[in-house]
């Protein structure tokens, strides 16, 4: 992207980035600072004459309800962000899997983190976020003086004296930045696709002399700041200048030719032409300025990433635009409509108690001032009571009360606040495990946008800024490796413990044999705040891996059994086929009785109808039958065969 600018006006580096921030700073003062400064006096509670609704007002009350709207909101993220303790995790490289340098790294880093102060600055960042809209922080590369208690061998060897051990230490530092000092380019709803941005500071001057001495800064000479009024609300440096200088620090592109006219020593060399510089027309830089003119510092980004030492997130995301929408906004009007009406009952509360006088004043003594106050004597020339005469009011209206909490359930309503209790409001009270597990739920939707706004655009940044950085100037520490790094408190110990809630709901109606059954304890591990909580996890990977002796011997075991059931098996078809044979036996010799006893019937009738069976005739009849039966007889037999090599068959 091609950034317009005039050259005639802008002929140095120095004069290029200040004329940028005062086009940044005039858009900023026109369309945001009376509101920030309007929101920041609001939070602390801070009267202001123009906060006066009519001239006869005067109580300076201000409600506490979007100051306690506000600090609610910034305790539930806060602990929904540090609440496990450990609030960010590493995932390891794609190349390496190796969980020991995981390991490693993640003590190594949370252990820096902790030395500089990581969550003080972070939890301000997000108080400026909840009260202007967006968060910002710097990040900034600091070497200290470490001091550590040691011993030291005396002479002899036999003896320890106790001494310190001193030694330099790189640390990753974020500076809460206020909204207000912070410039950037206004058509950008990013840092990363902003020109660049700047950062207006007050910072005391042997600071800058140090960091001369230490060829952070060019050797220039640098005087203190005049008189300024545009930085930080609050703050009452304006008046007390006599060691302070301003500093702006610009991170992003400027015209390369620009940076290349600047030499070593801070010198400005004979400016080239535009047409003779190669490479791209912008380059990423660090230029620090003094006083809005004297150059400190301008060097090409040194950082392997070239990524700017910037990170901020919006509270809610408006389209379109950079700066967020905070707690400030979203209750402002009820606010106002709140305080008017409180300072409206306590003025007709004034009157009501101590009402205004009517005096006769030629019935007082001559030079008399009149003073109202507790057991003051007046003289007067005649009856007290026909002198003075109060004014009655009426007595404040019951209504009025309730008008009161109105505007404030709306200060509630318009911000997300939940009440005294802790929990919302329409679940207070409730404290069964369904209610419970509902309040975690609303918390959880009440700020998931939040707080995924602040992981992605501000949480995981820093730390992998801060990781970057330290692989770069300290990689003794800090190998260079393409680590994945992980908010372990996306939804923090809230939304965890709602996770942990519903896995072990669905654990109880599971039986230990369930193939499901390890996945679900180490899920439930893997979301508890334990501080060993990878060796739990190892562990219990191991014990559901069989055991090779183990699963050998289930083998063989289920090998006999196979055996011994295809013995009973061949037992049972052995016996099923004996009786199949009898069955069909005693089926062959069913049918042959009919043919013996139709044989012996025949007989019979013959001898009963006095038939000889000498006679020829009778002989010859006699022969006819028994050849019939005989042939009857073998067919019934050739059948018998056949049914038995059937049933032969069938059992083999």
């Amino acid at each position: 992207m091609d950034y317009d600018h005039n050259i005639e006006e802008v002929g140095s580096l120095e004069g290029w980035v200040i004329h940028k921030c005062n086009q940044w700073r005039d858009h900023f003062e026109s369309n945001y600072q009376e509101k920030f400064d309007e929101y920041y006096r609001l939070w602390r509670g801070i009267w202001a004459e123009e906060d006066s609704m009519r001239a006869s007002e005067r109580s300076r009350l201000i409600s506490p309800a979007l100051q306690q709207a506000v600090e609610s909101a910034v305790a539930e993220v806060e602990e929904a962000t540090f609440g496990r303790g450990k609030w960010f995790d590493i995932k390891d490289d794609y190349q390496d899997q190796n969980p020991q340098d995981i390991q490693i790294l993640r003590r190594q880093l949370d252990e820096d983190m902790k030395f500089a102060q990581a969550r003080k600055g972070i939890a301000e960042c997000l108080i400026n976020s909840a009260v202007f809209g967006t968060g910002i922080g710097e990040v900034l590369l600091d070497e200290v003086d470490e001091l550590r208690p040691a011993t030291q061998p005396l002479m002899g060897g036999d003896m320890d004296a106790v001494g310190v051990l001193q030694q330099k230490r790189t640390l990753v530092k974020l500076r809460p930045v206020m909204p207000q000092n912070f410039l950037i380019d206004p058509v950008a709803t990013s840092i990363d696709e902003a020109l660049g941005v700047a950062i207006d500071e007050f910072v005391p001057l042997h600071q800058v002399e140090q960091n001369i001495e230490k060829g952070v800064y060019f050797d220039v000479d640098v005087a203190v700041a005049a008189p300024d009024t545009d930085i930080e609300p609050d703050q009452d440096l304006t008046i007390y200048m006599d060691d302070k200088v301003r500093l702006t620090k610009y991170y992003g592109l400027v015209p390369r030719y620009l940076l290349e006219s600047i030499d070593e020593e801070g010198e400005e060399k004979e400016v080239p032409d535009e047409e003779d510089v190669e490479g791209s027309q912008y380059v990423e830089a660090i230029v620090v300025i003094a006083n809005g003119g004297t150059l400190l510092k301008a060097e090409p980004n040194p950082y392997m990433m070239q990524d700017r030492p910037v990170v901020a997130f919006p509270w809610d995301v408006v389209p379109g635009r950079f700066w967020g929408r905070g707690i400030c906004e979203k209750g402002y009007n009820a606010q106002k409509a709140l305080d008017t009406e409180l300072r409206a009952r306590i003025d007709a509360l004034a009157l009501t108690v101590h009402p205004m006088l009517a005096v006769d004043a030629s019935r007082l003594p001559r030079g008399a001032k009149l003073e109202v106050r507790p057991g003051k004597a007046i003289l007067t020339n005649g009856n007290p009571a026909e002198i003075l005469q109060p004014f009655k009011f009426g007595n404040l209206d019951a209504n009025t009360f309730n008008q009161a909490a109105t505007l404030q359930q709306m200060v509630q309503m318009a911000t997300g606040a939940i009440d005294a209790a802790g929990i919302p409001g329409s679940i207070n009270g409730d404290s069964t495990a369904a209610g419970i597990s509902m309040s975690l739920g609303a918390i959880i939707k009440r700020h998931k946008r939040t707080l995924i706004n602040f992981q992605d655009s501000f949480l995981l940044p820093f730390v992998t800024k801060a990781a970057h950085r330290y692989m770069q100037f300290n990689p003794e520490m800090y190998p260079v490796n393409d680590f994945k790094f992980v908010a372990s408190s996306s939804l923090g110990i809230i939304a965890r413990e709602y996770e942990v809630t519903q896995l072990v709901q669905l654990l109880q109606t599971m039986s230990p044999e369930s193939p499901m059954y390890p996945l679900l304890i180490e899920s439930i591990v893997d979301n508890m705040n334990l501080s060993n909580r990878e060796e739990i996890i190892a562990g219990l990977k191991q014990a559901n891996q069989p055991n090779p002796e183990a699963q050998q011997q289930q083998m063989q075991m289920a090998q006999l059994q196979m055996a011994k059931e295809q013995s009973i098996l061949d037992y049972t078809n052995a016996q099923t086929a004996e009786v199949m044979s009898r069955i069909e036996q005693n089926k062959v010799e069913t049918q042959l009785l009919p043919v013996d006893s139709e044989t012996k019937r025949y007989a019979a009738v013959m001898k009963g109808m006095g038939q000889d069976p000498t006679e020829t005739e009778f002989q010859r009849r006699a022969q006819i039958a028994e050849l019939a039966l005989k042939q009857r007889e073998l067919e019934t037999k050739e059948d018998m065969v056949e049914m038995q090599m059937r049933g032969n068959n069938g059992s083999n």
